[in-house]
């Protein structure tokens, strides 16, 4: 049985990298797909596990090579998904998640229509203004960008399955885990793995119960 690709969206200092470490955590069989970005590391932030750090001209190649699944130019920076690492995850089984944009998002879901999305809402635009002005890591003109920009992400919340409004980090996690799971449990999913116990209620079996074998 595939994986499945999960989309999370939100717009910058909603809180998606947050909720997507603690359901890391705690979840199984889930992996997470580490972006390519040309933006400057942050303090804190580690090349290879937070995103892949490059330049300009070596994303363009990539680009060029076919190596994304998807990429987009968000707040003045590029940012791009490894397609061979999300197909050899979900053809391995495991489900994957995405920590996209919603220009992203939308690139993923027109190849792979199956995917899930999620949307992430700050409880107001006055909280993630404090949010990202707290965090303290973006110049102000790219933080008025990142504001500025956030109108128009947030409207387009109706593109994605499942709405989470990130007031408290421990519930809000929850949910997330919750959508994962229940996702997990869909019928369509489960045909191969209940297989077996739908073999046992067979026309034979009944007649062997009927009789009293």
């Amino acid at each position: 049985m595939k994986g499945n690709l999960i989309i999370v969206s939100s717009p910058s200092g909603g809180g998606k990298g947050t909720l997507i470490k603690e359901v890391l955590k705690v979840l199984p069989n889930i992996g997470y797909s580490i972006s390519f970005t040309t933006r400057e590391m942050r303090t804190g932030e580690e090349n290879g596990k937070d995103y892949f750090f490059v330049g300009k001209h070596q994303f363009e190649e990539l680009i060029k090579r076919r190596e994304f699944l998807e990429f987009a130019e968000v707040h003045g920076n590029f940012y791009g998904t490894s397609l061979s690492f999300v197909k050899a995850k979900i053809e391995a089984g495991r489900d994957v998640v995405l920590e996209i944009d919603v220009q992203g998002a939308e690139s993923v879901r027109k190849q792979f229509p199956e995917a899930v999305s999620v949307f992430i809402l700050p409880p107001s635009f006055e909280i993630l203004q404090k949010r990202l002005t707290a965090r303290a890591t973006e110049k102000k003109a790219d933080l008025d960008l990142r504001l500025k920009n956030s109108f128009r992400e947030v409207g387009r919340f109706k593109e994605f399955e499942y709405i989470i409004v990130n007031n408290e980090v421990t519930k809000a996690t929850n949910d997330l885990k919750s959508i994962i799971l229940a996702e997990r449990l869909k019928r369509v999913r489960q045909s191969g793995s209940i297989k077996a116990i739908l073999d046992s209620f067979d026309a034979s079996s009944v007649e062997k119960y009927i009789a009293g074998d």
